[in-house]
């Protein structure tokens, strides 16, 4: 009986892990999805790159921060570094270094969905980050904006 309690406990634990951990990585689409909605509400083309810049900006220091961190693991760390290399693609492509052509001021919306996608595919596909890295990087990320 002690062993069905104890792998009940256990399965409960990794159940409610990945619950937070879900909830932890919808902190983070949901920063990107306001930062989308923020670009195609501005007029000005200019508005619209320095909104995205702000917010690669935020990503990254938010990234930086929580890697500096002493909770992190060596795998967090790694996977943080996948993340910081998506999302300097987009910064490089929207600033047009890099080999990137620099993303025209009519497909700034455009690119703000594809930066939406692209960030959420790099955390999803390529990116193990734990409960308290994921958490870390929103809680990071509510204090820099």
């Amino acid at each position: 009986m002690l062993k069905y309690c104890i792998l009940a406990v256990v399965l409960s634990l990794f159940a409610l892990g990945q619950t937070s951990h879900a909830q932890d990585m919808d902190g983070i689409q949901k920063y990107l999805n306001d930062m989308a909605v923020s670009v195609k509400a501005a007029d000005d083309p200019a508005e619209k790159r320095a909104i995205l810049d702000r917010s690669f900006d935020a990503m990254a220091r938010a990234l930086d921060k929580v890697e500096q961190s002493p909770m992190i693991s060596s795998d967090d760390r790694a996977g943080i570094n996948l993340y910081r290399a998506s999302l300097q693609e987009n910064r490089d492509e929207l600033a047009g270094v890099n080999g990137f052509d620099r993303v025209p001021d009519v497909r700034l919306d455009a690119f703000a969905d594809y930066s939406v996608q692209s960030l959420e595919q790099a955390a999803e596909k390529t990116i193990t980050i734990s409960l308290v890295a994921a958490l870390l990087i929103v809680i990071i990320l509510i204090l820099i904006v």
